[in-house]
């Protein structure tokens, strides 16, 4: 089996959907030898901030010394980027051999009348393979929900994770915040501990409290008065925590947020007998990075490459702008899914925008170019479709002291990230 045809073998799956429930998976680690008990977990469920919270958390463990896995969605430019262990990508060899043995398992189950999906199939994957790599700890990031999500096989994890809660996949998850949450609280597990993001709405606060009660887990709403905030730039943030002086590269107020929720897990680990140091804390904060989340591709120009798509990102977006790009004129290149509010989402960034240049990215959910582009119309006077990468480049052309963001989507992000860079380093 070749890397390409290991990859068609895990794309071929997506024709079997979503389809919440713990069977499956369950089913394929006992298969693979439960590698689910074979490592310790960080686990972290969220709208919004689960990619922040875990980059975080792993590379703290990182920094501090331990072989540490890192499992998150989507993937921007590679798919390998969805399995790292200390920073390094699986290499194509492990996921041909990672394929081959959850097929052989995924095979079995469905010729018995189950259909494993692609989550589930790239998740045991993960399992499977932090398991065989000797991880010390596994940092996992839900796909969906998280009660009936894939990444839910696991026990009681060394510290659970809630990050930001707002509406999206409300279809599958419900139409409430209420409802979302204890989807979310699905993760918390009986006699565990739970960091809770600060900044969620009461409700979501009620919800997921009463469940750690009756589940006798200990929650644990990060304190964000331990937290003081120095300087704030596009280059990231300088504040301390408890006095200790730390630095992230993410920027916006939301990101301080995610930072409190990241070091309230630590607070966990520790407790829990996990040797971190300050100067570990320091190091993996640092040096903690994310593609296409307020990525900046050029500085001269300066532009930006944000996936966010639903309005919680929206709101973050249009948060970074407001505060360090006021009075500069910004254009855009977005595109989103059509499963997405993307009304919600234009009406929060759009009126940011002197221009937008609106793309389908090369997806079957994807909204059609000039139906978001007739969205985008009721925010914007400057609104023009394109057709393709390189025309929505052209169009969206700046210069000198202008900006351009690229937004709505992680799947336009990785289509157009490398042209971006070309385009504006040429």
């Amino acid at each position: 089996m070749t890397y390409e045809e290991a990859l068609q073998k895990i794309n071929d799956r997506l024709l079997f959907g979503i389809k919440p429930g713990l069977e499956r998976i369950r089913a394929l680690c006992d298969a693979l030898g439960n590698p689910e008990k074979r490592t310790r977990f960080v686990h972290v469920a969220g709208t919004n901030g689960k990619g922040t919270t875990c980059t975080l958390v792993a590379n703290v463990l990182r920094a501090a010394g331990y072989r540490t896995g890192l499992y998150t969605s989507p993937y921007v430019l590679d798919f390998r980027e969805r399995f790292r262990i200390n920073g390094e990508m699986i290499s194509k060899d492990d996921v041909i051999d990672e394929v081959a043995r959850v097929a052989s398992v995924a095979e079995r189950l469905e010729a018995a009348g189950e259909t494993v999906t692609e989550f589930e199939f790239i998740t045991a994957m993960a399992l499977d393979w932090f398991a065989r790599q000797s991880c010390d700890f596994a940092v996992l990031e839900v796909g969906l929900g998280g009660r009936m999500d894939a990444t839910n096989v696991i026990g009681v994890p060394e510290a659970a994770a809630i990050a930001s809660i707002s509406l999206d996949h409300t279809a599958v998850l419900g139409d409430t915040l209420e409802q979302i949450a204890f989807e979310k609280a699905g993760i918390i597990k009986p006699g565990g501990a739970v960091a809770l993001y600060a900044d969620n709405p009461e409700c979501v606060v009620r919800e997921i409290s009463t469940i750690c009660a009756e589940r006798g887990a200990k929650l644990h709403i990060a304190d964000e008065s331990r937290m003081q905030v120095g300087g704030t730039s596009l280059d990231g943030t300088a504040f301390t925590w408890d006095g200790l002086a730390l630095m992230t590269p993410f920027t916006g107020a939301h990101q301080m947020h995610n930072a409190a929720t990241a070091l309230t897990v630590v607070d966990i680990l520790r407790e829990r007998g996990v040797q971190i140091s300050d100067d570990a804390l320091q190091k993996g904060f640092s040096t903690a990075y994310i593609a296409a989340r307020m990525e900046r591709l050029s500085e001269k120009p300066l532009v930006i490459l944000d996936g966010g798509h639903n309005p919680g990102c929206a709101a973050a977006l249009h948060e970074v702008l407001a505060t360090h790009l006021s009075g500069r004129k910004i254009t855009a290149v977005m595109g989103i899914m059509s499963d997405k509010d993307s009304m919600r989402y234009l009406a929060r960034v759009a009126p940011q925008f002197s221009k937008i240049v609106t793309l389908a990215p090369h997806n079957p959910r994807a909204l059609e170019a000039e139906a978001l582009a007739e969205e985008a119309r009721a925010f914007c006077a400057d609104v023009t479709a394109a057709s393709t990468i390189e025309e929505a480049l052209a169009l969206s052309r700046v210069e000198g002291d202008e900006v351009l963001v690229i937004c709505g989507s992680f799947f336009l992000a990785s289509e157009i990230r490398d042209a971006a860079i070309a385009y504006y380093t040429k």
